[in-house]
């Protein structure tokens, strides 16, 4: 894909706010630092942050940026709408969410286009346990409960006919936290992301069920693409600071084009040594299988984000009413348009 055919397909996803493009260049910014929630950092779904972060990307922008990591996506949408944090990495669903509540926050720049969840079961009992309709009674363990690797986890199991109820969901964080979960026979089933499911697949602990990883594996569980991880904020943050929130968007959007051209040992050892959870090279491969799935304009795909307003309206009866009209605001494509001129 040449520049021109980003560009328009980057002008095309700035309609969906149902918002002109904008003449806007990135002049002074009327907030320079603010604080951004995240819920599992090290995890390779939030490595575009990371990498923005390490590399000094913020700061090319006039950005100071103070990351708050808490156990988990849910809890970061908690922040925002409790005035602690500024912005948001976290997923897409959660900007469906709150416009469904009337609340409106929107999403400025994918990082992700598959969700990269994988679930998978304990391997002592993966004779027993062969799909989500074998999870009734199990416990799952996910990031935290009401974030994004329970929500496809809910999602799996009503495709099998279970009811979220039907399972037991248990908390195990990020990082070495969920490992040791599984590794000590806490939970039966994981809904997680790389490193972690790495680590385990590698050492031998789980089976793998269902791997949103690649293209394949998301349009098999969900019917299409399915963007993830973005940078979501408050539509009155937007307004007053669209200087600043420009300047959150750059420094994302130069952190995806460096990780498309960097190879996976230069990902490695940019990022900080604990994230390899002990194996540094089971991370670099983990990295290679998770290229892909990497945004590569910033822009959601209108089908994707269709699907994901399927989902939750599937299974949330807060949502069972709720027009697809949603869509057109939970995603302001101006900040990555603008992006793709100025990051170079």
């Amino acid at each position: 894909m040449d520049r021109r055919q980003v560009l328009s397909l980057i002008g095309a996803g700035a309609g969906l706010a149902g918002l002109p493009g904008p003449a806007f260049a990135q002049g002074a910014l009327e907030k320079p630092k603010v604080t951004l929630g995240v819920g599992g950092k090290q995890l390779l779904y939030y490595l575009p942050l990371t990498i923005a972060e390490r590399r000094g990307f913020f700061k090319d922008f006039g950005l100071d940026m103070e990351i708050n990591d808490f156990a988990g996506g849910a809890r970061s949408l908690q922040a925002l709408v409790g005035g602690s944090v500024d912005l948001v990495a976290g997923a897409y669903e959660h900007t469906l969410r709150m416009q469904a509540k009337g609340q409106d926050i929107r999403s400025t720049i994918e990082i992700l286009r598959f969700p990269t969840i994988v679930i998978a079961v304990r391997k002592a009992i993966a004779d027993k346990v062969k799909s989500p309709a074998d999870f009734k009674g199990l416990k799952i363990g996910v990031t935290a409960p009401g974030s994004s690797t329970f929500i496809t986890a809910v999602h799996a199991m009503a495709k099998a006919g279970l009811k979220a109820s039907d399972a037991s969901f248990i908390g195990i964080g990020g990082g070495a936290s969920a490992v040791a979960a599984m590794k000590r026979g806490e939970i039966d089933v994981i809904s997680h992301l790389d490193p972690v499911i790495a680590k385990l697949e590698a050492d031998g602990d789980v089976v793998t069920l269902i791997d949103t990883r690649t293209e394949a594996g998301t349009r098999a569980l969900f019917g299409a693409s399915n963007p993830a991880a973005c940078l979501y904020l408050r539509q009155d943050f937007i307004e007053k600071n669209p200087n600043t929130t420009q300047a959150a968007v750059n420094g994302l959007y130069k952190a995806l084009r460096w990780i498309d051209k960097a190879s996976p040992a230069e990902v490695a050892d940019a990022v900080p040594e604990q994230y390899h959870l002990g194996d540094k090279a089971l991370y670099i491969k983990a990295v290679q299988a998770s290229k892909d799935a990497y945004s590569k304009t910033g822009i959601m795909a209108q089908d994707g984000m269709k699907s994901v307003f399927d989902m939750l309206k599937a299974l949330d009866a807060e949502m069972a009413n709720v027009s697809a009209d949603i869509i057109a605001k939970s995603f302001d494509g101006r900040f990555a348009q603008k992006a793709a001129t100025i990051v170079t």
